[in-house]
């Protein structure tokens, strides 16, 4: 089964995420763009990482730049509205108490979702390549 390592890049941090084919995240987190390379090598490692998808905005071009360094392919993938839809999604899937009665637009996460963005990015790549 191919695993994908996925990076929703940004300027000091970012989100990374191993998801297999059928779109399941195998691991996700929000790491400082310092941590990107040890971070890569560690998710290579563990998890037979076989292609890096990378969001193709926000300091795309120094990411890959690092990221070839691995030598594995890597896919582009329109990152256009993946931020509001990380939100939304840490915000269904993490909310609890009172809070879930808010309605989702009102509601504040309480820590970055960038990892959330990373699997979003890879569900996209794996949809594209479905087609």
């Amino acid at each position: 089964m191919t695993n994908i390592l996925a990076v929703d890049p940004g300027h000091q941090k970012c989100g990374v995420a191993v998801v297999n084919e059928e779109g399941t995240s195998l691991v996700q987190k929000v790491i400082a763009f310092e941590e990107l390379r040890a971070t890569v090598e560690q998710f290579i490692a563990e998890y037979a990482v076989e292609c890096i998808v990378l969001g193709d905005r926000t300091h795309s071009k120094v990411y890959k730049k690092i990221l070839r360094e691995f030598q594995l392919p890597i896919e582009m993938v329109n990152e256009d509205r993946s931020s509001i839809e990380g939100r939304m999604r840490y915000l269904r899937e993490n909310s609890k108490g009172l809070k879930r009665l808010l309605p989702l637009g009102l509601r504040t996460p309480d820590r970055p979702y960038d990892d959330y963005v990373a699997v979003i990015l890879a569900e996209r790549y794996l949809a594209k390549r479905r087609k």
